[in-house]
């Protein structure tokens, strides 16, 4: 493979539909899309300072990079692609992609990022920014930390361990979403989405799991979460108290207590849902 080492590219396109190409310490500024339609490209210790970096480009790894705020939008339609130990401060970015690695990556300014993705793999990243991963489908994903509103929106297939997402509206018009050993504050948490389950977690929620249907969790505690549940078919068994459960569709509720529990009789069938207090 081609070896670069320690270039300053300027212009639009420098190395535009680059193939089998090892690039060292290098940084791109003042041009428009470097490596745009790029292909068996490595990259390593390298800085991106402006616009549209890598587009429809293929078999990608980037290592101890950086992606400046002004790399906006700077990964799009481009498959299989590894991220390591690599900071991105820019918005916008992964867009249509599919197969994504990222391992110790910082989303230091993640607006309306990884969007209409797939085969995602993520382990250690660290997120902060709204709408993150909106659309986007079959995605795993360890130790995340996610701060910022409307997470994951319309996503489908998704596993999320030993993670903690500060996250108002999120999981929200979502399909078979399992989170284990993880914590979740946020309001509105889960609303319009069907087969969602928590398994060992921490929620705080005000009005959260509603118009779920097929919500499970198991072992998990709801600290100051309110008005739970409403119009949600659920099978919840939850260590400790809740502080309010509104009008389930249908199922089981099992907590130590509920300090305030209200079934309405005219918006649902109180036949169909069933309350356990240990206490």
């Amino acid at each position: 493979m081609r070896e670069i080492h320690r270039e300053f590219l300027t212009g639009e396109r420098a190395l535009f539909a680059a193939n089998d190409m090892k690039i060292y310490d290098t940084i791109f500024d003042d041009g428009e899309s470097p490596l745009k339609e790029s292909e068996n490209i490595e990259l390593y210790g390298s800085m991106f300072k402006w616009k549209y970096p890598l587009w429809y480009s293929k078999n990608i790894s980037l290592s101890e990079c950086s992606i400046f705020e002004t790399g906006r939008a700077g990964i799009w339609y481009t498959n299989n692609i590894s991220v390591k130990n690599t900071i991105i401060e820019a918005p916008k970015n992964f867009r249509r992609c599919d197969g994504v690695k990222l391992s110790d990556v910082v989303f230091s300014n993640a607006s309306e990022t990884m969007w209409n993705c797939k085969n995602i793999e993520m382990k250690n990243v660290t997120v902060k920014g709204d709408y993150f991963a909106m659309g986007s489908e079959n995605i795993k994903t360890e130790n995340l930390n996610l701060i910022g509103n409307y997470g994951f929106d319309g996503v489908k297939n998704m596993v999320i361990r030993n993670s903690r997402l500060l996250t108002k509206d999120a999981f929200w018009n979502c399909e078979n979403i399992e989170v284990y050993d993880s914590f979740v504050s946020g309001e509105y948490l889960g609303w319009n989405s069907e087969n969602l389950t928590f398994v060992n977690c921490t929620i705080e929620s005000l009005q959260g799991l509603c118009y779920i249907e097929n919500l499970t969790m198991k072992n998990c505690k709801l600290i100051n979460t309110t008005l739970a549940f409403e119009y949600s078919s659920v099978d919840a068994e939850i260590d400790g108290k809740i502080n309010s459960v509104f009008n389930p569709k249908s199922g089981t509720v099992t907590a130590e207590k509920i300090d305030s529990l209200i079934i309405e009789k005219n918006r649902v069938d109180p036949g169909k849902i069933k309350i356990i207090c240990r206490s």
